[in-house]
Formats: structure tokens, C-alpha cells, sequence
């Protein structure tokens, strides 16, 4: 008997997957229920063997169909404040609390339930899910996928991601680039604090020509208005730097990040962010020949920018018999589905990101049911899609 999604997603929050750790014992219960069902299967492991992706398919063998498209990992709970077990699926008044329940297990037991029902159905396209790890920290680990899949002559014909979106239809978020600064002074006694070079002072000088960048681009930057931020966004969330007081230090380390609109190229923004960086630490060059801003590219991934016109979107207007769209704040992998696959890409699953990365996520009975609608309609129509 194929097991109704809120049991699968309680088997798949009682796996911790969090970031960076593996999600193996995840998959091995996936495979435990497709492989019986019919399904082929592949992994994409990560080169440690720690964790891996997963690519499934059921129907016929050839070009076409449909991705349904889901991260295993999570986000950390540690230092939060759970009214229940974190990795325990807990009910309460139609609310399913856990974490991943709206980030974004709910979406793949909805996609596991709907492959289950569609290995058994005579479909004419077939219906594939692919399943990743480390999304969370950059969109890292389905990029291995994503190559294996590229090298191939068949591939499918659309994809969607479905990161929660209160099954509304996303077609596009902004690309982001996380970057960090590296600011080298000259250490020396704080007594002769004169004599040295600070590198928090050369960090906190970069910090604020972020922020002047930031005021330029809400000031006259391009505007995308379907986003709640209608411009692209610069932000710095870590600064690092110092051992003691008493010793000026010489390194200074800042983590931030570029959030593109597609009118905006983010390379010509960490251009002038670079030419920044030069103009603040010249000054010193000559008495400190060290002095210097270096920055380096931690991750990135492209935006997504679906016309509402496109096949995927028309799709998922069929399915949820509504044609609104709108654009998410939040980044997917749905832009490199796009871009290095050519598959036309939309955004939809159950959930809001309100309840993301928060204590207490959670999903509603509700949106797991408008899900499984959705992909029940889905199977229809790869039953009838010559």
C-alpha cells in the first residue's frame, strides 16, 4: 500500500539532515520505496562519499517529462528554541511542526507519494525527482548532477523546484554571490596603536563602502518590481578579526553577499565593490607595502528569470487552475536547472519560507493536500502528453 505523504515526511524529518552531514540513510529510504515500485535510480555522490544526490524516474524510457525537484538538507536548530522535537513530525491543530517540513520535505514526500502512484499509471512522458544535498550552504552539491545530466543527448523537458511558495507559481529570484573580504594590516602594541595598521579599521572602511553601494543601487539602480526588494542587494553578515586589545590586529575577514535582479550584472558590481577595496587600503601602501582588501568567491549561483509565457509556468497554471505569478525573495537551484539544462523552470511547492529556518517550522495539512492535487493532475497529464 503506498503510504500517505504526511508518513512520508515523518520518516524524512527523523533524518537530521542538516547541511554539510550526510543525508545517506535519507536516500536509503527513498530507494526502499521506489525500487520496488519500478523506479530507476541513480546517485551523485559528494567525493567524500558522505552524502549524494539522487535521480529517479518512473514511465517510459526517453526524452521528455517532468523534474520534480527537492533538496534533502536542512538548517541547523542549534541555539533554537523547539516547542517539540525538532526531528520528530509533531501534529497540532493541522499543523505539522518539524524541521524541513516547509524547507522542503514536505515537497518531496508529496513528489515521493505522486512517483509511487505514477509508477503504476501509463504515463506517455515520464516523471523523474531529483533529490540533493547541500542546497542550503550555496546550491553546492546538485551541481554534480546537473553536469552528469548535461552530457547526456535525452533529457527532460521541464522542471519544478518545489520550494515552499503557498502553491503559488514563482518564476523567478535573484542570483547571489557570496563573497569574503580579507583586509591585511600590520600588527604591532596597542600602546602604539599609531604605528601600526588596523585591520578592522580597513574592514570597517569596506563595510561602509558596501553600504554606499547599497544606497546606490536602491537610489538608481535597475528596478525589478515583482520583488518585494525591487533592486539588487549588497550585505554583510560576518566580520572576524583581532586576538587581544592590547595587539592591533592584522587581519580582518568579512563575509557578504550579492543579491542580483537579472537587469544587473553581478560582476559589474563586485567590480566596482573591488575598485573599492583598492582605493581604501592605497593610502597605506607606502609605509604598510602589505596593506591590502582581497577578495574571494565562496559560492554562487545564477537567478531565475522564467517568462510567465513558458511551458513550465503554463503547466503549473493548468495544474493549480490559476495563472497569478509572482517572484521569490529566497534563491533555488531552479537557475541552474535553467541554465545549464535548458530546462524552462518554475517554482512551486507547499509552505511558506515565514517558517523557514525558524523553531517551530512547520507545514500545513492544508498545502501537503493542495500538493498532492497538483501532482495527481500532473500524472493526468503525463498520461495524455504525446
Amino acid at each position: 500500500m503506498i503510504p500517505f505523504t504526511p508518513e512520508i515526511l515523518a520518516r524524512l524529518i527523523a533524518k537530521p539532515t542538516v547541511s554539510r552531514t550526510s543525508n545517506l540513510a535519507l536516500l536509503d529510504y527513498v530507494e526502499g520505496l521506489m525500487r520496488p515500485a519500478g523506479a530507476r535510480i541513480e546517485r551523485f555522490s559528494h567525493p567524500d562519499g558522505s552524502r549524494a544526490n539522487l535521480f529517479a524516474t518512473v514511465g517510459p524510457q526517453g526524452a521528455g517529462g517532468v523534474v520534480l525537484s527537492g533538496h534533502t538538507d536542512v538548517v541547523s536548530v542549534e541555539g533554537q528554541a523547539w516547542s517539540s522535537d525538532p526531528f520528530t513530525l509533531t501534529e497540532r491543530r493541522d499543523r505539522f511542526y518539524g524541521r524541513g517540513t516547509a524547507d522542503m520535505k514536505g515537497f518531496v514526500a508529496a513528489s515521493l507519494r505522486a512517483a509511487l502512484l505514477a509508477a503504476g499509471r501509463p504515463l506517455k512522458r515520464p516523471l523523474h525527482l531529483a533529490l540533493s544535498y547541500d542546497e542550503e550552504i550555496g546550491c553546492i552539491g546538485v551541481r554534480g548532477m546537473i553536469e552528469a545530466l548535461a552530457a547526456r543527448t535525452e533529457r527532460p523537458a521541464l522542471c519544478i523546484v518545489g520550494e515552499p511558495t503557498e502553491m503559488r507559481i514563482a518564476t523567478g529570484h535573484k542570483g547571489k554571490r557570496a563573497l569574503r573580504a580579507c583586509c591585511h594590516g600590520q600588527e604591532g602594541h596597542s600602546a602604539l596603536a599609531p604605528n601600526a595598521l588596523n585591520a578592522l579599521h580597513l574592514g570597517a572602511a569596506f563595510i561602509q563602502a558596501l553600504q554606499a553601494r547599497q544606497a546606490h543601487l536602491a537610489d538608481h539602480g535597475a528596478r525589478d518590481p515583482d520583488y518585494d526588494i525591487p533592486y539588487s542587494t549588497i550585505h554583510a553578515g560576518v566580520m572576524q578579526g583581532g586576538t587581544a586589545l592590547n595587539i592591533v590586529p592584522n587581519r580582518c575577514e568579512i563575509d557578504f553577499e550579492i543579491r542580483n535582479i537579472a537587469e544587473d550584472d553581478p560582476a559589474d558590481i563586485l567590480a566596482g565593490i573591488a575598485n573599492d577595496a583598492a582605493a581604501i587600503a592605497a593610502p597605506y601602501r607606502n609605509r604598510f607595502p602589505m596593506a591590502c582588501i582581497e577578495i574571494e568567491e565562496i559560492s554562487s549561483y545564477p537567478g531565475l528569470a522564467t517568462r510567465t509565457d513558458a511551458p513550465a509556468v503554463r503547466l503549473l497554471a493548468r495544474l493549480l487552475d490559476d495563472e497569478a505569478t509572482l517572484k521569490v525573495a529566497f534563491g533555488t537551484e531552479g537557475g541552474l536547472f535553467d541554465q545549464a539544462l535548458s530546462l524552462t523552470t518554475a517554482i512551486c511547492g507547499p509552505g511558506s519560507m515565514e517558517q523557514g529556518h525558524k523553531p517551530d517550522e512547520f507545514v500545513s495539512r492544508d498545502q501537503l493536500d493542495r500538493c498532492d492535487a497538483m501532482l495527481a493532475r500532473l500524472i493526468e497529464e503525463l498520461e495524455t502528453i504525446g
